[in-house]
């Protein structure tokens, strides 16, 4: 065992009423797992964070801590706080790789989930968990979605993922990959082979577009494109990432570790205002990533980036670059909502449902980035958890 994670649990004050708990999102009892920790009883706190949270190993990897209950420790108020997120991870770690979980007894009850991202590799685990058939759809060949082809290996390593994919079918989830639901099968189809309630968890993989001339161009890519197979670009030398949010540091921290050699991130406002958390922003900056700030793109170019600076002078310029990554924002795919009835969606597509995720068909449930926009993997959790819930009413008032 790490000495480290021992001395990092033994900072916690065990406060009794717990800020910590209050700052996450799915409300981990924070200071039970550091006791149970402390006490030697590694398997009843990796139980107990399973249960709070399945995905409680990758959250404790890329959740914004900062944000969430690092952010709220009171240690704060003397310097660092609790280093929770490395806590987590060696419990979770553990319990994952240790568990051999047991199908339980079918209720009858069958649901399909189209997507394996977080939201979908929730529900699944807490409604076969449950005992209630699921069967996953993936248009790709591996379950992960923006975990496995949007999170670069070096900030999640992708074996966690297959090991979250051999848990589920322990469980009984019968994974179907390679299979896209929208066109050629419908959720027509899936009602008609007798699946009770379908679960839209298909998260937003379409990129926007900049409309300015030159995204046609052979050397500029989207960004979430680049981040599914990185090796499969050569970016050359000089790179320029358009936007600053979390993917853009992503991208640009890939590209740096793809031998580019000077990447460059430009954007239109100034440092504050980027969306990116600031952890994410610091290590890029560490990794060596320039950044460009008040300049807007007017125009891309096979040697580069025209812009027009944003500071109030209104000036051009022009930045080199070999290769141009646009990243700035990404919209759902709407293979589903085109090719099937009453579902509603907003202006951007994204689909409309309750707080519990009902949509506005009958027995269809959605959560996690097609609903929400791109959000974070324990935001996800905390809305699957709240659709598991309303999926088991909705069994309740067909008996």
């Amino acid at each position: 065992m790490r000495k480290n994670v021992i001395d990092i649990a033994k900072t916690c004050l065990g406060c009794k009423k717990p800020s910590c708990q209050k700052g996450c999102p799915v409300s981990t009892s924070i200071p039970e797992m550091i006791n149970l920790f402390l006490a030697g009883d590694i398997k009843k706190a990796g139980a107990m964070l399973f249960a709070n949270n399945p995905l409680s190993v990758v959250c404790s990897i890329v959740c914004p801590h900062e944000k969430h209950c690092e952010g709220h420790c009171v240690l704060n108020k003397r310097g660092a706080p609790v280093s929770v997120g490395s806590i987590e991870n060696y419990i979770s770690d553990f319990y994952m790789n240790n568990i051999q979980f047991e199908k339980p007894q079918c209720k009858g009850k069958n649901i399909a989930i189209i997507g394996s991202g977080p939201a979908g590799i929730s529900l699944a685990f807490i409604m076969a968990q449950r005992g209630y058939g699921v069967t996953m759809y993936d248009s790709n060949d591996k379950i992960g979605g923006v975990l496995r082809y949007g999170i670069p290996e070096f900030r999640l390593g992708k074996s966690i993922l297959d090991t979250m994919s051999a848990k589920l079918q322990q469980l009984g989830v019968v994974i179907r990959p390679n299979t896209m639901i929208g066109k050629n099968l419908t959720l027509d189809d899936l009602f008609r082979d007798e699946f009770d309630v379908v679960f839209i968890g298909t998260g937003v993989w379409s990129p926007k577009k900049l409309g300015i001339k030159g995204e046609t161009l052979g050397n500029v890519h989207f960004a979430i494109d680049y981040l599914k197979s990185p090796d499969a670009y050569n970016l050359g030398d000089k790179v320029v990432v358009l936007g600053a949010g979390n993917v853009a540091m992503d991208v640009a921290r890939t590209a740096v570790r793809h031998s580019s050699r000077e990447v460059t991130i430009m954007y239109r406002k100034g440092m504050d205002d980027m969306p990116a958390e600031k952890h994410e922003v610091n290590c890029a900056k560490i990794d060596g990533v320039r950044f460009e700030l008040y300049k807007e793109p007017v125009e891309l170019c096979s040697s580069g980036v025209k812009y027009r600076s944003t500071d109030g002078s209104g000036e051009s310029g022009f930045e080199e670059a070999d290769s141009i990554l646009i990243s700035i924002s990404q919209a759902p795919r709407d293979l589903i909502v085109q090719n099937n009835k009453g579902i509603a969606v907003q202006d951007n597509g994204l689909v409309v449902t309750d707080e519990s995720g009902r949509t506005t068909r009958d027995g269809v449930f959605a959560s996690g980035d097609v609903v929400t926009g791109a959000r974070t993997v324990v935001e996800a959790v905390a809305f699957s958890k709240r659709v598991a819930n309303a999926m088991e009413e909705y069994f309740a008032k067909a008996l």
